[in-house]
């Protein structure tokens, strides 16, 4: 004897005629309808983490920056030669701090920008497919190293190579700790700017072959300016990478706030001198704690101001191209 089915037992579709086929067809599909809203709501509220941490960590630095600007005017703030908040005769210049992040950001990129170029070239358009499997997540490593070992390596054996061929050289600098910066963010120039030129079609590199370029002034003259504005993101997201960076300034440049561009000298970044005040013993809403707010607000806005331009140089280049 055959088993006999149940009345709540599951129908295949096409075994039904008429009404009741779409009937049932008409379940699953709102059954599949409500799987998909409610994947497109956990979707949703993934990407509203980010938007909402986002707009938190700028309530609190602008919260938190406004009770800094009720005691220090902002002229003072932008126009004052000194940055001494932890004396008794307190200066408030930030003028101070971002000479050292620009001097320091302006050697990573001396060292980065050209040797990431030059490996993305290469890997992009002359190495064979198992060199480029191999040397290319080996390359990325760099990028998972701790920082604070890169601070260390600067400290201990980039600066007494130098200091062969500058003896006055002080131990704690910045041109140390920003070419080991440079080394930190050559993966980042690299592998960006290789995948935009791998992105560019193909059919540009044989129309320059044709023309009778070579492999060179196919890469250099046709590769790169049709790449140009996903390389031009990468070097800006190299830039904000290196104005972000902290421990390799906290341990290797010496946190001295000096108004100097030179990058033989020691000197203080917003982001060494963040952490000094946050190690330290201020007492909270004092107005020498309230400093590293107003320094974090100054450098969300260095940053947006890289992001504002990367997006402005895609746009044109797009464009153009």
């Amino acid at each position: 004897m055959s088993a006999t089915t149940g009345p709540s037992s599951a129908v295949a579709p096409e075994r039904l005629t008429g009404s009741a086929r779409l009937e049932e067809l008409a379940k699953i599909k709102a059954s599949r309808s409500r799987k998909d809203k409610i994947i497109e709501y956990i979707l949703l509220m993934a990407a509203c983490v980010s938007v909402f941490t986002t707009l938190g960590i700028v309530y609190i630095l602008v919260k938190e920056s406004v009770v800094f600007f009720n005691s220090v005017s902002l002229w003072t703030f932008i126009s004052d030669s000194q940055w001494t908040p932890l004396f008794d005769d307190a200066h408030f210049g930030i003028s101070v701090l971002l000479s050292g992040t620009l001097s320091s950001t302006a050697v990573a990129l001396v060292v980065a920008i050209p040797l990431g170029t030059v490996i993305a070239i290469y890997l992009s358009e002359f190495a064979d497919h198992q060199v480029r499997e191999v040397l290319k997540p080996a390359l990325e490593l760099l990028s998972g190293v701790p920082t604070i070992i890169y601070g260390y390596f600067a400290l201990l054996v980039v600066t007494p190579l130098i200091q062969m061929i500058y003896p006055n050289l002080p131990t704690f600098n910045i041109l140390s700790a920003g070419i080991v910066m440079g080394i930190m963010i050559i993966p980042y120039v690299s592998s960006l700017s290789e995948d935009a030129m791998r992105a560019v079609p193909m059919s540009l590199r044989e129309g320059s072959y044709a023309m009778g370029a070579t492999r060179f002034q196919t890469a250099t003259r046709v590769v790169v300016p049709a790449a140009i504005s996903g390389i031009a993101s990468a070097y800006l997201l190299g830039i904000s990478r290196a104005v972000g960076e902290t421990m390799i300034l906290a341990v290797a440049a010496g946190m001295q706030p000096n108004l100097s561009l030179n990058p033989l000298e020691p000197a203080a970044t917003v982001t060494s001198y963040i952490v000094q005040v946050a190690l330290g013993d201020l007492p909270h809403g004092s107005v020498g704690y309230q400093t590293i707010f107003a320094a974090g607000l100054t450098l969300l806005i260095i940053t947006l101001a890289f992001n504002l331009i990367g997006h402005w140089m895609r746009r044109k280049y797009r464009e153009a191209y």
